[in-house]
């Protein structure tokens, strides 16, 4: 996370709205945020903190957080924080809250609102959750990128389960945590082998002799089936021919039936026909002209209706046009008065215009006397600040040259700190140097008292132990001799008469061998090797012993060395320093008489700065007088210009005047013309909208009349034709009628009635016609086929009966062999099953065996713990980089079989011990270290390209050699694209950092940020 800019208002000491723009600050790579004691500098990381995860480390909810947060003076509180996430992308973070109007203490709860700046629009997120955007829970957050007062020492002294959810958390161990994945593995398996077995017992009885009987058994049934087809054959072709014989007997005898009902319907397919005949003739003849009979009469009658209509609609039309004629006769006089009646309005308007104007250059007059006398004022003032800045200017002028250059004073005051610092190194590693030579001397005195010859001491120890050493393998073969006598002892004790030897195998034993008891004789030579053995072990401990001393020794005389080319180097620059000491107007020897200078320099500052101040008020309270003078002067001439252009414009609208005269009107009052224009105008415009009006009625009335009369016209016209039209169709008919020799209509309309469907009934008949037809040549056909044949109905039963018998016997046998194959097709399927399934099986007990070594693998998180122990080996092998130098080679961290930080000392033998043991000073470096390299592996982790890390605490607990030891490790991370920032007020840290944050607090407007 690198923060971008920080807003902050009405938090804690915060009263006013404070920007902190980090652009500067981060480019910078370390950079400080310097105040007193309760100035607010932990403020602006509660206001990160609290911006980001709504938490802070000083309170909590029960602590009444809100009201507690809010600025006492203030109502409300905002926090707006602007940072880039690991992933290169910029969010905002907001937070809110107010103070109730009428309960002081009631601090309603903070609303909180993240964006992401997508195209330079911030777009607001649907959660607040910064534990995704960052990567981070707050807990870790506090321990890794901004570290509160109090907390820098909670990695260190972290329980291993905590340290280990921490890793857990920071690295994303959880990905190696795979119990959950090795069970639900398992578990898969598990039931896919249940159900595999599950499966296997219905494969108990499937095997390769089942399939090779059912084969045995299909070869005979398809024997059977051969022989039963053949005979089926013979049969069923006999059959087939009597069979068909049979239909064509039956099938001649249905057709002469169904000739002798179809003769005894011609008669009425005749009848039927010429019915049908004298149906279309008269249809197509007469329909025609009786439809347009029909139709002629309806649309007459419709006309002479419409006719009734129009003609009344005409009469009212002409009414109408009558009536406005008469109303434009009698108002065309007053419309044609209307010009010059319009002049005398626009005169009467004119007039108006000019006593306004007159109205208002009075008072322009008025405006202009009173704007002259107060820029007479402000020109007074203005010459009055003026002299008050050259006055001002002339002290500041005659203070500078008092007055020692700022940059000459900084330089020679770090001359002195540094000689300072340099005299304090220099005792200090004196120091240093006397105590290494101090326990030089005692592991001397040590080695002198003991008569200890360092240089052969391990020749005559050697001596000493091979000497032993003879000793006890002497004794040790005596001991072999002896057991052996003793085992002969009893093997000879044990022989009998008839009995086996257990070495010869010989039975007879005439010359057995007597030994004496040699059991206490071997007890001695034990413990003569056992008090060899210890004295062995004794020159060996002291060998070890001496062996330690004078690696301490040598380790002592390692630091010595260092320690003394420390103290030579700082002597060198000592001598150096001295020489740089260039400035005549100052004595390297007293630095009281440079302190007292420079606090004199500091005050004629102080003055310049308060003179500073006080010319720039007054050079703003000149340049509002001078703009207020402006003003004022653009304000008369505005108002002398106004005033010109009114008496302008009088002379104007008096010279446009056509028909009344200014001077009638001048002494009258502007509500009396106000009202005679109104008045005049009302009736001008009154009396051209009725004018217009009417002519617009009479434009759309005339050509309506028109219209009218030529729709009446055409319906007298219309009605005549169609009368003509009736005349002739009458005619038609009649000439129709003779034609046909129909005597009238009537008999006509009867065979219309009949409503006979010409064209379905043609195609009945002729159906008819060809049914009887193909029938009665189908009869001659079949009589002609069968004259040479007979059918005999029992011969035929006989054979049916055994083509019936014969097909069951033969589908039976065709059955039985098409089971018998099915049965042998699904056996080889259930084998070829039984076969994949046993390979499936195999497979997956396999599988167990694996998942069972992998469930005790990560069982109980193991593996993460494991996982997580390498991580932290790591971590402190980074750590000690810094530590070590930090140290000097002293101390350095490792971890215990437990996983808990130790401190390892090389100033007594390199032995471990708890880092609770650490002074201030040492633990706040031991802390340091850690941090940083926790948060070089959250960068790697996060493949940024810069970090950003910050410390609130610590530096006060350093000694001045510690602090620059620190200070040159954090500058050191300049170059690892590390941005730092520290909380500090130790002055010596403030003068070396580049860029910093100055906080001061006023009493009237709290806390306040200043950039340096």
């Amino acid at each position: 996370m690198i923060p971008i800019q920080l807003t902050i208002e009405g938090l804690y000491s915060y009263q006013e709205r404070q920007k902190i723009d980090f652009k500067n600050l981060t480019e910078a790579g370390l950079f400080g945020i310097f105040g007193a004691v309760g100035s607010g500098k932990s403020s602006i990381l509660e206001a990160i903190s609290f911006a980001l995860y709504g938490e802070t480390e000083r309170l909590n909810m029960r602590d009444k957080r809100a009201y507690n947060m809010m600025n006492l003076k203030s109502n409300s509180s905002y926090i707006e924080f602007d940072f880039i996430n690991h992933e290169n992308k910029i969010f905002r973070a907001t937070r809110d809250f107010k103070r109730n109007s009428k309960k002081f203490d009631d601090v309603k709860p903070s609303s909180v609102t993240f964006y992401e700046k997508i195209n330079d629009k911030w777009i607001p997120l649907d959660h607040s959750d910064s534990e995704k955007i960052i990567g981070l829970s707050y807990a870790n957050f506090k321990r890794t990128i901004i570290i509160p007062q109090g907390q820098f020492k909670e990695f260190l002294e972290l329980g291993a389960t905590e340290r280990t959810n921490m890793m857990k958390e920071i690295f994303n161990l959880q990905r190696f945590d795979l119990q959950n994945n090795v069970s639900v593995l398992n578990a898969k398996n598990r039931s896919e082998l249940d159900q595999l077995e599950g499966q296997l017992k219905g494969f108990e009885e499937v095997n390769k002799e089942q399939i090779s009987i059912k084969k045995e058994e299909l070869s005979v049934e398809n024997q059977k089936l051969e022989a039963i087809q053949i005979e089926f054959k013979q049969i069923r072709e006999k059959y087939e021919q009597l069979k068909n014989l049979k239909t064509d007997f039956e099938l001649l005898k249905q057709k002469k039936e169904d000739f002798k009902k179809l003769s005894l319907e011609k008669n009425e397919i005749d009848i039927l026909e010429t019915k049908t005949e004298l149906f279309d003739k008269v249809f197509r003849i007469f329909n025609p002209l009786i439809n347009e009979q029909n139709k002629l009469q309806k649309e007459i009658e419709f006309h002479q209706k419409n006719k009734e209509n129009e003609t009344k609609i005409l009469a009212e039309t002409e009414k109408q046009f009558n009536s406005l004629t008469e109303q434009l006769t009698a108002i065309l006089p007053k419309f044609q008065a209307l010009h010059q009646s319009k002049i005398q309005e626009n005169d009467l308007n004119l007039i108006l215009q000019m006593l306004n104007f007159s109205d208002e250059i009075t008072v322009l007059k008025e405006r202009t006397k009173k704007g002259a006398e107060k820029v007479q004022e402000v020109e007074t003032n203005n010459k009055l600040i003026e002299k008050k800045l050259t006055e001002f200017t002339e002290q500041t002028e005659i203070l500078k040259l008092q007055k020692i250059d700022s940059t000459l004073l900084v330089t020679v005051g770090n001359w002195f700190l540094e000689n300072k610092n340099l005299s304090e190194s220099l005792k200090k590693q004196k120091e240093k140097t006397d105590l290494k030579k101090a326990e030089i001397e005692t592991i001397l005195s040590e080695l002198k008292l003991n008569k200890i010859d360092t240089e052969n001491f391990k020749n005559y120890f050697k001596t000493k132990t091979d000497a032993l050493e003879n000793q006890k393998k002497e004794l040790s073969d005596k001991q072999k001799q002896l057991e052996i006598q003793q085992k002969l002892s009893h093997f000879a004790s044990e022989l009998h008469d008839g009995e086996a030897c257990p070495l010869c195998g010989s039975q007879e034993h005439p010359n057995i061998v007597v030994f004496d008891d040699v059991h206490s004789e071997i007890n001695d030579l034990q413990k003569q090797i056992e008090n060899l053995e210890n004295q062995k072990q004794e020159i060996q401990k002291k060998s070890s012993e001496i062996e330690k001393i004078l690696d301490r020794k040598n380790i002592f005389e390692e630091q010595l060395k260092s320690e003394e080319k420390v103290l030579k180097q700082i002597q060198i620059s000592i001598q150096n320093h001295v020489q740089n000491f260039i400035w005549k107007e100052f004595n390297a020897e007293n630095e009281a008489d440079f302190e007292q200078k420079r606090l004199q320099s500091f005050e004629i500052e102080k003055q310049i700065e308060d003179l500073g101040k006080t010319i720039t008020q007054e050079q703003k309270n000149l340049d509002k007088e001078r703009e207020t003078l402006d003003q004022y002067n653009k304000a008369l001439e505005k108002f002398r210009l106004d005033e010109a252009k009114k008496a302008e414009q009088i002379k104007t609208n008096e010279a446009n005047l056509k028909i009344l005269e200014w001077k009638k009107y001048e002494e009258r009052t502007i509500d009396e013309v106000e009202e005679s224009y109104q008045k005049l105008a009302k009736s001008n415009l009154e009396t051209e909208e009725n004018y217009q009006n009417l002519i617009k009625k009479e434009k759309e009335l005339s050509p309506k009349l028109a219209e009218q009369k030529t729709i009446v016209l055409q319906l007298e016209k219309r009605i005549l034709d169609l009368e003509k039209e009736i005349s002739k169709n009458k005619n038609d008919i009649q000439q129709s009628l003779s034609d046909q020799n129909f005597t009238d209509l009537v008999e006509v309309q009867t065979i219309l009635l009949q409503e006979i469907n010409v064209q379905e009934t043609r195609n009945k008949i002729q159906q008819f016609r060809i049914d009887f037809e193909t029938l009665n040549n189908g009869i001659t056909e079949l009589e002609t086929k069968l004259k040479d044949f007979s059918f005999n109905e029992e011969q035929f039963s006989e054979i049916e009966n055994q083509f019936v018998s014969k097909e069951k016997e033969a589908k039976t046998a065709n059955d039985s062999v098409v089971k018998i194959a099915s049965e042998i097709e699904r056996i080889e399927k259930e084998f070829k099953k039984k076969e994949n399934l046993l390979t499936e099986l195999s497979k997956l007990q396999k599988r167990a065996e694996n998942l069972k070594i992998m469930t005790n693998l990560f069982k109980g998180a193991g593996f993460v713990q494991y996982v997580s122990s390498i991580y932290l080996r790591q971590l402190c092998d980074h750590a000690n980089i810094r530590f070590h130098r930090m140290t000097r080679n002293q101390l350095s961290l490792q971890l215990n079989e437990n996983n808990d930080f130790e401190i390892v000392d090389y100033l007594n033998e390199g032995r471990s011990r708890s880092v609770k043991t650490l002074s201030g000073g040492q633990a706040f470096q031991v802390s340091l270290s850690l941090a940083l390299a926790l948060a070089e592996s959250v960068q790697s982790n996060a493949k940024s390209d810069k970090n950003f890390f910050f410390i609130d605490e610590g530096f006060g607990t350093q000694d001045l050699e510690s602090v620059n030891v620190v200070f040159e490790t954090l500058m050191s991370l300049q170059k690892e694209n590390r941005i730092v920032g520290i909380i500090s007020h130790v002055e010596e840290l403030k003068e070396k950092i580049p860029m910093s944050l100055n906080i001061s607090k006023d009493e009237e407007r709290g806390s306040l940020i200043e950039i340096s």
